[in-house]
């Protein structure tokens, strides 16, 4: 249910910017000879000709309308352009058009907050620019206008053809206008620069609605396309609003909206007006009875984000009629392919925008047989999102799997699926300072690479998010460790694994030769003999030599004495010390790393027990007196 915001104290100027027909628009870039021409974009489908998603206006004007299929659209207009979406995994592949619509969300950011609402609408606050221009040229005083801001949409004011441009003029330059219409007035002129150099450099037309507030310029936006721009002055809000079907408003297009017809008889917005705060608290409860008694005034405090980005990325597909998916086998090569497509998006996200995105979420509609009124729905579920292919789409499976368990049962078969998809989400800026593990290692080989780094189920930047202690290694690539197997030959007792602290001048140049296929150790490279610094882990040492050796490898003896399982790492650095608990070693990060490595890991952090030398009454038969016989 929508829930009321504080409305600002300062007004705001706030625009609302929707790309004319964007995908023709598209497509007649990308082929300019149907510039001009009734065209039409039509989804992937090919029942009927495929379903309209886009009809340029010279399509309009013969009747062709967007809930139309491709056959049906020939008929109404029998010259028209069909224009199908480029096709990648046996489904609509949108790349282009999502690329064009960042085209526009770079030149309209340039002048203030920023908020990309879809794939082809925009919000933008405008209020310090507005406020910026009134204070340095404000237009009352400016000698011309721009050219394109005379020709804006202002309601309630006078719209005839003769003379509107020269009564917009005067209404954009009005020295006795309040503070609020002046903004808005700057507002108007900055809307048609930028919809003029929108037009200059992507050659596409955009509508505006400018307004104190998201929800009326989202409104009138609309209302003089193409390619033009409307404004809302203060006092034409309540006879705006006075007529205007309550189901045109945004949130009240569903159940709430049929809930005030059928409830209170309430027609339009203004029909609202009719009733008190109290009385809607009544009927809706406190957060949304007022947040209705204020949309009846055209009050509203949202707010636009500064969002360039989308906050989710989804790909789906749906399965109409005998085209449903009825068993696991099919189900799960289309999971694969929506998989495949939505990791190479947040990966792609990943690499340029720098963000990680948390959240796997799978959705579908689902059906029974011989049950077609069934009102039970899939339910939609959830689990941490781990990057790579093969892992999206085995988690995705597995997320479909338990909601056909609800949905079905254990049953296997009398199930239909008619939609599918899937969705990343809960996406953030990677933390300052977070760097690939891949930093740090240096001089990696062929098979060492390939050991860490599978094109098909990790990324080449897996990134980490959430709350984590950052240390100082920014040259740890330059360090060298050598596990506590290589240094049994030093001490052969059982009572200590740690080979004492080695002269600087004695350290090999070399690594010994790590056993097995993969060992983290083999990713770290050799440095040069030098000081000698200890760094002290839970399960795993790190030794430095420098000035303190004496007193350092005394203490590194020690520890390997309570340590089993160690190692020394042996390169330039000053001499201190630092430890890790390993109880602050996240399980689901090992998780991810090699098999061969994880092995290891688990054997510092968690050690194989050391025979120790049988007591005498070390067992439990030495409480007993031999048997008799």
């Amino acid at each position: 249910m929508p829930v009321a915001r504080p409305e600002p104290q300062e007004p705001r100027v706030i625009a609302h910017l929707d790309l004319d027909c964007f995908y023709v628009q598209v497509e007649q870039r990308r082929n300019p000879a149907l510039r001009g021409q009734p065209t039409a974009v039509v989804q992937y489908n090919d029942w009927k000709g495929g379903g309209l998603i886009a009809v340029s206006y010279e399509a309009r004007k013969f009747g062709v309308k967007r809930s139309m299929r491709g056959d049906e659209a020939k008929n109404v207009c029998p010259g028209i352009n069909l224009v199908q979406v480029p096709v990648s995994r046996d489904k609509a592949d949108l790349n282009v058009y999502r690329n064009a619509g960042s085209e526009v969300v770079a030149i309209l950011s340039t002048k203030g907050k920023c908020e990309r609402a879809s794939i082809d609408e925009v919000y933008l606050d405008l209020t310090d620019a507005a406020k910026e221009m009134l204070l340095e040229s404000p237009p009352e005083s400016s000698e011309s206008i721009f050219e394109e801001a005379t020709k804006s949409n202002i309601l309630d004011l006078p719209s005839d053809v003769g003379d509107r441009e020269e009564n917009v003029k005067a209404w954009l330059c009005r020295a006795d206008a309040n503070y609020q219409d002046k903004l808005l007035a700057c507002g108007a002129i900055l809307v048609a620069q930028l919809r003029v150099k929108v037009l200059e450099e992507t050659q596409f037309t955009c509508s505006a609605g400018i307004a104190h507030n998201k929800m009326l310029a989202k409104l009138v936006s609309g209302m003089h396309k193409p390619a033009q721009q409307t404004v809302v002055p203060s006092s034409s809000v309540q006879d705006f609003l006075a007529s205007l079907p309550v189901k045109k408003m945004k949130q009240l297009g569903g159940k709430l909206g049929s809930s005030l017809q059928d409830d209170l008889g309430v027609e339009t917005v203004g029909d609202l007006l009719g009733f008190t705060e109290e009385k809607l608290q009544e009927y809706y409860g406190v957060n949304t009875g007022t947040w209705l008694w204020k949309t009846a005034r055209g009050i509203s405090g949202e707010e636009v984000e500064d969002r360039l980005l989308p906050k989710s990325h989804g790909c789906g597909k749906t399965f109409p009629g005998p085209k449903a998916l009825k068993n696991n086998s099919s189900v799960k090569s289309w999971l694969d392919k929506l998989c495949e497509e939505l990791s190479e998006r947040i990966q792609s996200d990943l690499s340029c925008n720098k963000r990680v995105a948390q959240t796997l979420t799978l959705h579908a509609r689902a059906s029974k047989e011989n049950e077609g009124n069934s009102m039970k729905k899939f339910p939609s579920k959830s689990c941490p999102l781990r990057y790579g292919t093969g892992k999206i789409q085995e988690d995705a499976m597995k997320l479909f799997e338990s909601g056909l368990h609800d949905f079905w049962g254990s049953r296997n078969a009398g199930w239909s699926i008619t939609s599918l998809s899937v969705t990343a989400s809960k996406i953030f800026d990677i933390p300052s300072g977070t760097n690939s593990i891949l930093k740090y290692i240096k001089g990696r080989s062929s098979d060492a690479s390939s050991a860490i780094l599978d094109s098909s189920s990790t990324p080449e930047s897996t990134p980490s998010v959430g709350n984590v202690t950052q240390f100082n290694i920014a040259d740890l690539h330059e360090e060298r460790c050598e596990s506590s197997s290589m240094k049994e030959d030093c001490d052969n007792s059982n009572s200590a694994k740690q080979c004492s602290s080695i002269e600087g001048k004695g350290l090999p140049k070399k690594l010994p030769k790590v056993q097995g296929a993969g060992s983290i150790l083999k990713f770290l490279s050799q440095s040069q003999p030098g000081q000698h610094e200890k760094r002290n882990f839970d399960g795993l040492i790190c030794s430095h030599q420098g000035p303190e050796s004496s007193s350092g490898a005394s203490e590194a003896e020690q520890h390997g004495r309570d340590n089993i399982n160690t190692a020394a790492v042996h390169s330039s650095g000053s001499g201190d010390t630092w430890m890790l608990n390993v109880e602050d070693i996240d399980p689901a990060v090992v998780g991810e790393l090699p098999l061969e490595i994880q092995r290891e890991i688990q054997g510092w952090i968690r050690p194989l027990k050391q025979a120790t030398p049988k007591k005498r009454g070390s067992t439990i038969s030495s409480y007993f007196s031999p048997a008799r016989r």
